[in-house]
């Protein structure tokens, strides 16, 4: 038989469940093809930044919401972890397929990944 569904109170959980990848699954998606949003901010990004991130500044994401893909997944990624997993949780509220990168940039340059850097063209 059916099994009965549970009633969920409706809470205001400010912690939304934000899947998280590494960065050794980050190079293989962005082999793929995947979008890959870079929420730290421009002189961070400037600095050194993972090859084919795009900058959109954590304090921009909502309203710059309309840059980023719907429909497909998307990696966020910051420093080391922490502004990106907000940027994904709000973008997950949203509908969005969003994925934080642990570690962040951070993690990427440290596992000896190639990195860009300098004024983005």
């Amino acid at each position: 038989g059916r099994r009965p569904v549970l009633e969920v109170p409706e809470v205001d959980v400010p912690e939304v469940d934000v899947p998280e990848v590494d960065v050794h699954e980050l190079e293989i998606a962005l082999i793929q093809g995947a979008v890959l949003i870079d929420v730290r901010e421009a002189e961070e990004f400037e600095g050194v930044r993972v090859p084919c991130a795009r900058l959109i500044p954590l304090a921009e994401v909502a309203e710059r919401r309309g840059e980023i893909p719907n429909g497909s997944r998307v990696y966020v990624i910051c420093a080391k972890g922490g502004r990106s997993r907000v940027a994904a949780g709000l973008l997950r509220e949203d509908g969005t397929d969003a994925v934080n990168v642990l570690g962040g940039t951070t993690a990427w340059f440290e596992a000896g990944k190639t990195v860009d850097s300098g004024d983005p063209v």
